[in-house]
This record gives structure tokens, C-alpha cells and sequence, in this order.
């Protein structure tokens, strides 16, 4: 039934879309009977799902393979080995949900939809973070409005700026809502709110998207760790008020990566980095998350693939690990994550180091680290067992390391841990270019895709996969 549901809005926002489009191309022998403009709620259940499937085109395309979660199953493969990578699907796909939440703002605003606009703007931010933290500059301030077919590229830095505007504006809408127009129940598939509902999920998220993105700033004379510390403050308490999908229109997009490995159309292959930080390898101590993460090979024991090497059997049977559909967040019915409670706990372990708050530092480290290991149903003795082996007894300390250690594994296969990586200096406990490389250091951000070069080359920067972004420095 709920499929059916996600069916209905999706196409009822596709369809108005057409409509409008046609209206504006041509605009005689209109049809009164014919709406002219897409409805916000289609809008927003086509926005709203599409901004949690970016997450993983992201990752996907190119992130899970920069930070070693992910391994080509093919020898040298040009994403696996930094080869010209421009991760133009996931560009594309960012663009179209764009469009359609500038259209869902414009058209909220006119309506005086203040719940709608508000969401929008958030929906809006993420999409945007996601687009500067991979390319850096971008067209957005005319890019949407159809007056040019070439829109020129906003800074990166005024782009961060412009993220922190969209989520003050958002709050301030969502503060303004007087209980009308109502959101159409099945339209918002984040948190399925309508226009009579509470909005604290939403507010909350916006204080968890403005710690995640001041935290960016680490590495920058910004950089204002109490600030970090009041968003948090402001944002999640626990793992129920998590930004995530749960419902797909077939299956979670990770699981149809298990799925179609299984039927022989190889990926999710798990990087030998990953799997040797949580088997003992790297770190001396067994992560009880990596049982429910993947299956053992047959000889047994938990292989990851080398980075550029490729496959070491055929692929018809288990030499190596693989993402799993009934495992991790590659599971069928697993959430797809925007941004959730245990992030937040790592970003405020961060922040409080930062500020010399080294019990509240402790604290939120190990309270991430068990939102973790009970998302995965790991057993609560061994979490503890865990927890003092790895970081000894709980009046101990940490330290930045040990932070980017597990919050590297806990945020497994999400897009935010290359933001992580290129703040941290990819410097992760034995983590090494990938074989073949075809740079001398790790990638620092992509390429633009031919798309952009071919239809708007007199504005498209030039850069290489090396260039670093502002904030990373």
C-alpha cells in the first residue's frame, strides 16, 4: 500500500511538472481544466524522496571509493584509481531536485505555505551542501530561474554562507506556519509531518544540518566550535528523531547494489581498508559491527578488496566480502540516513575537544559510538566489551583520532565521511592510495562534468581532482 502511495506522488509531481512546462513553452489553446502548475505536495513528496536518494548517487558515484568503504571489483577502474572523475549522474541528479524545490519555495511563497517553504529550504540546503563539499563552486543564484541557459558559478565560500541563510529562513517559515495550508499526508518522506502536525523534526534537523556544515569549517579561521556545540544543543537527543527514508519504491538503492551483485552484476565490494579496521587488523581489536555488516568469505574469515587491484577469484563465489541485502545499511528495509543522532554525537565529541571540554567529549564519543551498535542490533555486553577493549574504561580519554576512527565506521557508506576525510588529511590508521593511482595524493574534490563543459564552458571553472576546496585546509 505504501508503495502504491510513493507511486501516486512521485508521478502526480512528474506529471504536473509536464503540464507546467508545457504551459510555459507554449502558451495558447490553454486547457482551464489542466492545472498549470505542479502542486506543492507533489513537489515536495518528489523533492523530499529524491534529496534522500542523492545520499546514496553521491556515495555511490564516487565517495564510498575515496574513502576506501567500497573497491572496484575490476582492476584499475577509473573511479577506484582517481581517474578524471566528474560523478555527472549524481551532478544531474542534485540539479533536478534543485529545480524542483526552487519551484516548491517559489510556488510556497505565493501561496503563503510557510510549512511548505520552510521544508523546502531545507531540502534545499542539503542538496546544496552536497553539491559545494563535491565541486566546490556551482551555479545557484541564477541557475533556476530560466532567464540563461548558462547560469554562472557562485564561490564555494558564498555558497556555505548561502546554506546558512536557507536555514535561518527555513526556521523562520516554520515559525510563521499557522496551521494552513495543510501538508497533504504521504508527501513528506522524511518525516511524513502534514500541515497539522509538529515540526520539531524539522526544526531539529535544521539545528543538526547548521552544526554538521560549521563543522566543515574546522580547518578555517571560521571555525567557532561553541557555535557547533549550541546547534547541537538545539538538535537531536536520540536515534528516533534521525532525517532518514524508510520507504522506497522498490528497495533501499545499497540493497539493489547487494541485489544485483548477487545476480553477478559485481559491486558493493567492501575496500580492504575498511573491512581490516573493523577486523583486527588494523586496530588489534574486533568490531562486533562487521558480522552484521557483511558475510564471511569462504575461507571464513572477513577480505576486503585492494583499492585498484580488483577481484582475486571470478566473482562467482565469496573470495571477498560484498554489502549484503539482509545486512547494515544495505539491507532492504534499512533507513537511507541524511543526518542522524550518532553524527551528531561524533560532531559534538569534535566540537567539545575543540573547546578543551574533555568529559563532554568522552561522552558524546561513546554515546555515538552505541547509537551505532544498536542501530546494527550489536548485543549490549558486547558494546561494552568493545568500548573497553578499543578506548579502556569510561573515565578515559579521547583524542581526534580516535573520533574520526569511529565515526568513519559508524557513518559507513555515507557521503559525509569524504567531507571527514579531506578535513582529517585522509590521515586514517593505515590508509594508503589505492593501487594504479592516477594522482600522487588523495583526491581533494571532482571534476565538473562534460555536461557543464559542453553547454556552459565560458563559466565552468577549470580544476583538477587535486584542488582543494575553502574549507579544506
Amino acid at each position: 500500500m505504501k508503495r502504491n502511495i510513493i507511486r501516486f506522488a512521485l508521478c502526480a509531481g512528474v506529471l504536473f511538472t509536464v503540464f507546467s512546462c508545457g504551459a510555459d513553452y507554449l502558451d495558447i489553446n490553454e486547457n482551464p481544466n489542466v492545472a498549470t502548475r505542479p502542486p506543492l505536495d507533489g513537489l515536495l513528496a518528489e523533492a523530499s524522496y529524491n534529496t534522500a536518494l542523492n545520499q546514496q548517487r553521491v556515495s555511490g558515484s564516487h565517495a564510498a571509493f575515496f574513502v576506501q568503504y567500497l573497491a572496484s571489483p575490476n582492476e584499475a577502474n577509473t573511479t577506484d584509481i582517481y581517474l578524471e572523475v566528474s560523478g555527472s549522474s549524481a551532478w544531474s541528479n542534485l540539479y533536478n531536485t534543485m529545480t524542483n524545490v526552487y519551484d516548491l519555495i517559489r510556488f510556497g511563497e505565493e501561496d503563503g505555505a510557510q510549512a511548505h517553504v520552510g521544508i523546502g529550504k531545507v531540502l534545499m540546503a542539503i542538496n546544496l551542501g552536497l553539491v559545494v563539499d563535491n565541486w566546490g563552486n556551482a551555479p545557484y543564484t541564477d541557475a533556476f530561474s530560466g532567464e540563461t541557459l548558462r547560469p554562472t558559478y557562485d564561490s564555494a565560500e558564498d555558497l556555505y554562507q548561502t546554506i546558512f541563510t536557507l536555514l535561518d529562513e527555513a526556521e523562520n517559515a516554520l515559525d510563521a506556519f499557522d496551521g494552513t495550508p495543510r501538508i497533504k499526508s504521504g508527501s513528506d518522506f522524511i518525516f511524513e509531518v502534514t500541515g497539522n502536525d509538529d515540526l520539531d523534526p524539522w526544526r531539529k534537523t535544521i539545528s543538526a544540518l547548521r552544526a554538521r556544515y560549521l563543522n566543515h569549517l574546522s580547518e578555517t579561521g571560521q571555525y567557532d566550535a561553541a557555535a557547533v556545540l549550541a546547534a547541537v544543543d538545539d538538535s537531536f537527543t536520540s536515534t528516533d528523531d534521525d532525517a532518514d527514508l524508510k520507504t522506497f519504491l522498490v528497495r533501499n538503492p545499497w540493497a539493489q547494489v547487494a541485489v544485483n551483485n548477487d545476480a553477478l552484476l559485481l559491486g558493493g565490494w567492501l575496500s580492504e581498508q575498511f573491512v581490516d579496521a573493523l577486523n583486527g587488523t588494523t586496530f588489534g581489536v574486533a568490531d562486533p559491527r562487521l558480522p552484521l555488516l557483511t558475510d564471511t568469505t569462504i575461507f571464513g574469515d572477513y577480505r576486503g578488496t585492494p583499492n585498484g587491484v580488483g577481484r582475486t577469484g571470478d566473482g562467482t563465489q565469496p573470495d571477498e566480502t560484498y554489502l549484503q541485502s539482509d545486512k547494515g545499511p544495505a539491507a532492504v528495509d534499512a533507513s537511507l540516513d541524511i543526518i542522524t543522532f550518532m553524527e551528531l554525537k561524533f560532531i559534538e565529541a569534535e566540537a567539545a575537544l575543540a573547546t578543551g571540554s574533555q568529559e563532554r567529549a568522552d561522552a558524546a564519543f561513546r554515546t555515538g559510538i552505541r547509537a551505532s551498535m544498536n542501530e546494527l542490533g550489536v548485543a549490549a555486553d558486547a558494546i561494552e566489551a568493545y568500548l573497553t577493549d578499543a578506548y579502556g574504561e569510561e573515565d578515559e580519554d579521547i583524542d581526534r583520532d580516535d573520533i574520526f576512527r569511529e565515526k568513519y565506521v559508524a557513518l559507513f557508506l555515507h557521503p559525509e565521511t569524504w567531507v571527514d576525510a579531506r578535513r582529517y588529511d585522509y590521515a586514517y590508521e593505515d590508509f594508503t592510495l589505492a593501487a594504479n593511482a592516477a594522482i600522487a595524493t588523495f583526491p581533494a574534490r571532482l571534476q565538473y562534468p562534460n555536461t557543464e563543459l559542453d553547454r556552459n564552458r565560458a563559466n565552468t571553472p577549470t580544476v583538477t581532482l587535486t584542488d582543494a576546496l575553502f574549507w579544506d585546509q
